[in-house]
């Protein structure tokens, strides 16, 4: 029989022996995959890789188009990105899947009260704070940069109306904080508006963040398909794997348009490697996500249903949190699951869905529409222990012309030409200068300007403002007048 290869990472820390117990039971089911075992981890970071990957990793995902790996450890310190970002971004799986459900046989508040739940989280994977993109400003100030692109948005989006209508699903919600984050979380939003009238079929709603962990933790089963950005799907997700739970019960998959990541999102849990005692069900469950994408449905159908009966006969390993019977190690636990398999009844799958990723000639750029963008001022960051009126008067002597001081914050909040004395100030001011004419200006000379002033502040960082059709596309301070 024709077999589909795929790169496996066992992992660090107990990712070995659930990720051997994983392949024993594709292995029962004669899943047809061939396996090409690569190194990724912490034992490769020790070995002087930087990223956390050998080449030849690398080489082999970039191949197979398909990498199943189990949890790794990033070491602490010494400035290392975590391998498994850097995993999703060097590939550009957009779109982290994540889904929660009831488990019968796992005990939780909701399945106690007779609650089910069935909903999927659907983040995006690339942009916002794990771009990882910090700096330290000056010694008391460090900051960090929040990208959030529109095409980057659409891929998520889409992705998630995709799930929704895949899943059986009626209504995707929108999470997000754009009361407060008008530009990124606000472009995050409208694009969710452009990308639900694709989908008429759906019903396309939106929530503040904050609120949406509440009605969670309140009132789980009220939603189905939920997208949110990086950082935000990224603690919500870890929320929802509680409602059911915990981590050991929540499969992942990253999906790229080449490339896709399947995945247990819980830790290395080191103080048990070895000790017969890790709860391989993620992974399992995460192995079933990868076979439903590959084509395999009637493997992964025959493999999720050996693995909840075998929950529901109360078969667990000890992380379950239940007393009703005594728990078995990850070795019993996976002879279980593969006694339960009912291999004779399993169809052949479809070899012909899955297509291996083609090289690309270039990094492709995304980009949307074409519009008019124009430059109207810069934003300086100065370090200085000065009061702001000072540094204004430093600022006013030596403005052109046809540019003028609008504000100055610090930590956000405006402190010239308005403020409170109340407001506590940190080194770090950002001093605002905008153009006072309606010819336009070149950038250039916002530069030129930025330069002559350095010699009279330490301008630690600089960012253009601009207009985009007109329209204002950069942020007032807390406490400034909107026509300042």
């Amino acid at each position: 029989m024709t077999k589909i290869k795929i790169s496996v990472a066992k992992g660090d820390g107990i990712g070995p022996e659930i990720m051997d117990a994983v392949l024993s039971v594709f292995a029962a089911a004669q899943v047809p995959l061939e396996y090409e075992f690569v190194s990724m981890g912490k034992g490769v970071y020790d070995l002087g890789y930087t990223t956390g990957m050998t080449d030849e990793a690398k080489q082999s995902v970039e191949s197979t188009g398909i990498l199943f790996k189990g949890p790794m450890e990033t070491p602490k310190g010494g400035g290392v990105k975590s391998i498994n970002v850097t995993a999703r971004k060097t590939w550009n799986t957009h779109s982290n899947i994540r889904k929660f459900q009831t488990i019968k046989g796992v005990d939780t508040v909701f399945s106690k009260a007779g609650i089910s739940i069935n909903l999927t989280i659907v983040r995006e994977n690339i942009e916002d704070t794990y771009g990882g993109i910090e700096h330290y400003m000056t010694k008391d100030v460090a900051v960090s940069r929040r990208i959030i692109s529109r095409p980057g948005s659409e891929q998520v989006i889409r992705s998630a109306f995709e799930t929704a209508l895949k899943e059986g699903y009626t209504t995707v919600t929108c999470g997000h904080k754009a009361n407060i984050m008008k530009l990124t979380d606000g472009m995050f939003l409208d694009t969710f508006y452009e990308i639900a009238k694709e989908y008429p079929q759906l019903h396309a709603e939106d929530i503040i963040v904050d609120a949406l962990c509440m009605k969670l933790v309140c009132a789980p089963q009220q939603f189905e398909c939920i997208v949110l950005t990086n950082l935000q799907g990224d603690i919500v997700s870890d929320l929802c794997a509680g409602l059911v739970g915990g981590l050991g019960f929540a499969p992942s998959a990253n999906i790229g348009d080449h490339i896709k990541i399947f995945e247990a999102v819980h830790g290395t849990a080191p103080d048990i490697a070895g000790q017969n005692k890790a709860n391989p069900t993620s992974l399992i469950m995460s192995g079933v996500l990868m076979l439903n994408q590959l084509g395999l449905d009637p493997y992964s159908s025959a493999i999720q249903n050996a693995l909840m009966t075998t929950i529901e006969n109360g078969v667990h390993t000890g992380d379950f949190g239940q007393n009703r019977s005594k728990s078995v190690g990850t070795k019993e636990y996976t002879q279980a699951i593969i006694a339960a398999l009912k291999v004779d009844t399993i169809a052949a799958g479809n070899l012909d869905k899955y297509r291996k990723p083609t090289l690309p000639s270039a990094n492709k750029m995304m980009v949307s529409s074409s519009e008019i963008i124009e430059t109207v001022g810069i934003d300086l960051f100065v370090e200085s222990e000065q009061q702001a009126n000072i540094i204004a008067a430093i600022v006013q002597s030596h403005l052109d012309s046809d540019m003028e001081l609008t504000t100055i914050t610090n930590r956000g909040t405006q402190v010239w030409p308005e403020g409170s004395v109340f407001t506590d100030l940190v080194d770090t001011y950002v001093v605002r200068i905008e153009k006072n004419t309606t010819e336009i200006i070149k950038k250039k000379k916002f530069m030129e300007q930025a330069i002559h002033l350095y010699d009279f502040l330490n301008i630690s960082s600089i960012e253009m403002l601009i207009t985009i059709d007109g329209k204002r596309k950069y942020s007032l301070a807390q406490g400034q007048k909107a026509n300042a």
